[in-house]
């Protein structure tokens, strides 16, 4: 059988299908074929652009995605309240969590609304991986979106293979696409500020340092406090002490988390994180393992430095990516090339220690290595006889 083209003058394609008595109908059970209109630009767009965005006709295609349940949420309510607005009156949600599932989501797209002329089909992707079966269901539904349905998929973060497939393409050329990225710790407290603001309250430099310390990686947690400040204080200004008082410790860490702190200097808040990941039972060997891979570049990159090779040589010589390289140059103007041995050294005897190998606690060594690496320096640590100075 000869494989059906797209239509001429869009952008598309074709391609075989396993699948297509779940899909819309196509002339061909053997190809599944989409097209996207070249008057239709692909649209990927940052959270605080939505509300210019909004000003526009709305799309008739939304995915959010990320691992920042406040911001999707947040997203998620400004699209509902939108399509209210426009019309788009009944509302159908649909969570995917096995095949049968996108046969639902095809039966509502197709049917007709018994009770209103728009409807909002809300499609949530928990694990952001559509299957074969699902990416080939997205496909079909965005080479031709229906004019009376406004779809909005919330999803979890999608690594690179999900962002690169075809049906993240496809929904990217028929409609929006909007990625949600952690808050930076650095942005957290204008952040803090500008939310305390919206319910009348005004923070010093203290309070919003204490506030953001307490919830930073947990902007959920955030978002209750700020209500909760609210319901006790009276509008105006607001104390460190009115914080302590009222906010509880709800930081959430990442173990990248740990090593950018310690690479940047931040001895304490380092020491911070260390203490939460223990506290949330994450493992010591990944924490390790991240350590050790920051330890090694920083070893190799200054011995390389010391032997005459220019610092961006000895970077790229060492495997340090691009987005690693100006945080391990801010450790690496601190450290010495024998620091970096020793650190690694230490390395090996935390390895021993977890593994029962070697007497002591682990975790008190994993603070003498964040700490000496953050820190800089004279050695903190016991420096192994055989490392030169």
């Amino acid at each position: 059988m000869a494989r059906p083209m797209a239509n001429k003058g869009s952008r598309g394609g074709c391609e075989k299908s396993a699948y297509s008595k779940l899909g819309f109908a196509v002339k061909s059970e053997d190809w599944v074929c989409y097209t996207f209109s070249n008057a239709t630009a692909a649209m990927k767009l940052y959270p605080d652009k939505l509300e210019a965005h909004l000003k526009q006709k709305l799309a008739p295609v939304y995915l959010v995605h990320g691992d920042e349940p406040l911001q999707i949420m947040e997203i998620g309510d400004r699209l509902r309240r939108q399509a209210r607005e426009a019309d788009f009156i009944e509302r159908q949600v649909i969570v995917v969590t096995e095949d049968a599932d996108w046969s639902t989501f095809r039966e509502s797209a197709d049917s007709f609304s018994l009770f209103a002329e728009q409807r909002l089909i809300e499609l949530r992707l928990p694990t952001g991986k559509p299957g074969r079966v699902g990416g080939d269901v997205l496909k079909r539904y965005c080479a031709d979106p229906p004019s009376d349905v406004l779809l909005l998929i919330s999803s979890a973060k999608l690594d690179r293979s999900g962002s690169n497939s075809a049906w993240f393409k496809a929904i990217d050329a028929a409609g929006v696409t909007i990625a949600v990225w952690p808050i930076a710790a650095a942005q957290l407290g204008p952040w803090l500020a500008r939310r305390l603001t919206a319910v009348g309250l005004v923070a010093d430099k203290p309070a919003l340092a204490l506030i953001a310390e307490r919830v930073e990686g947990n902007l959920l947690a955030a978002q209750q406090e700020v209500e909760r400040l609210a319901l006790l204080y009276e509008p105006g200004a607001l104390t460190h002490e009115q914080v302590l008082d009222a906010v509880s410790d709800s930081a959430r860490y990442s173990i990248s988390d740990l090593s950018a702190a310690a690479l940047a200097g931040h001895s304490a808040r380092a020491l911070r994180i260390l203490a939460g990941l223990r506290d949330e039972a994450v493992s010591e060997v990944l924490i390790l393992w991240t350590l050790v891979n920051e330890v090694r570049s920083g070893a190799r990159t200054a011995e390389a430095v010391q032997a005459g090779v220019s610092e961006a040589a000895a970077l790229k010589s060492a495997g340090v990516w691009q987005s690693r390289a100006e945080p391990l140059k801010v450790a690496l103007a601190r450290h010495t090339a024998g620091n970096w041995l020793s650190m690694l050294s230490l390395c090996s005897t935390i390895d021993r220690q977890i593994k029962g190998h070697a007497p002591g606690s682990h975790w008190d060594s994993l603070q003498a290595l964040v700490t000496q690496l953050a820190v800089g320096g004279e050695t903190l640590i016991p420096k192994h006889p055989q490392i030169p100075a």
